[in-house]
């Protein structure tokens, strides 16, 4: 089910849809999203750490963020806010680049030719009964390994922030 109604996405092709539910209230869930220090702590695949996160978070406001693998090899990715609404919904384009946030194709880091160079990801946060439901659209992925190898980064990654979100409810 894509919940895309922006028309600009359609020629991205089919997203990679993945939902999980966290037993956090919505508020929260979007704050590791939203601000810079709780989102370095669980973004990225296990063992990858996230070195740097910098936002603007404001439509047209741009954010740059390093994964660092277990090897110590840092990948960039930038983008741009398209649309925020707080605590709902997130839309940003996104593309890898180099640590001068220079826009590059995936090929730098080794990757597929065939992923989009700006890449889309739509983020929605449901509330439901104290837990939250999120929903990542990310379009831009060819399908085959490219995305397989995606959704596995997304499913730690959300691990992880699972993981962080159930030590920040320990300390309300």
């Amino acid at each position: 089910m894509v919940m895309n109604k922006d028309k600009a996405l359609e020629p991205l092709g089919e997203a990679l849809v993945i939902e999980r539910v966290f037993g956090a209230p919505r508020t929260l869930v979007w704050k590791t999203w939203t601000e810079p220090g709780l989102l370095m702590r669980w973004w990225g695949p296990e063992g990858f750490t996230a070195p740097v996160a910098k936002i603007d978070l404001r439509e047209g406001g741009a954010f740059i963020l390093c994964m660092r693998s277990p090897e110590g090899k840092d990948y960039w990715n930038s983008g741009v806010y398209r649309e925020i609404v707080p605590p709902k919904r997130l839309v940003i384009s996104v593309s890898f680049t180099d640590e001068k946030g220079k826009v590059v194709p995936a090929t730098y880091y080794g990757m597929s030719p065939e992923i989009a160079l700006e890449m889309v990801q739509a983020v929605s946060f449901e509330a439901e009964d104290g837990k939250t439901k999120v929903t990542v659209e990310h379009f831009g992925l060819p399908p085959g390994k490219d995305r397989d190898d995606a959704r596995q980064g997304w499913d730690q990654s959300l691990d992880k922030l699972d993981r962080v979100l159930a030590s920040l409810r320990d300390r309300l």
